[in-house]
């Protein structure tokens, strides 16, 4: 089933994110290949795809897991929560319906 995770940062994280993230796009990449990987990215804190210095203000990510309990298993794990980077994180069951 696939899984929502949607997580908000603290407030000025750019600097946490640049160190951690080499880490969490490896556990990402390893999804894709795996092919369970709908979407993942950040969400910029500013209307703009660079958002330079304002940083970003969370992540979302839709994957595919076995269960809910998989699920927050896998986001607990996250080099952005040992980090420190974000401030929560929420992990729900999401059905795809379009595309």
């Amino acid at each position: 089933m696939w899984y929502s995770i949607v997580s908000e940062d603290v407030k000025n994280s750019l600097d946490l994110r640049l160190k951690a993230r080499p880490a969490h796009l490896e556990r990402l990449i390893a999804l894709k290949e795996k092919g369970r990987l709908l979407v993942a990215g950040p969400q910029p804190s500013i209307d703009n795809q660079d958002p330079g210095e304002a940083g970003f203000s969370g992540s979302i990510i839709i994957a595919e897991f076995d269960n809910l309990q998989d699920a927050e298993h896998w986001a607990d794990n996250d080099p952005y929560v040992a980090a420190g980077v974000y401030n929560t994180v929420t992990v729900k069951p999401f059905k795809k319906v379009l595309p």
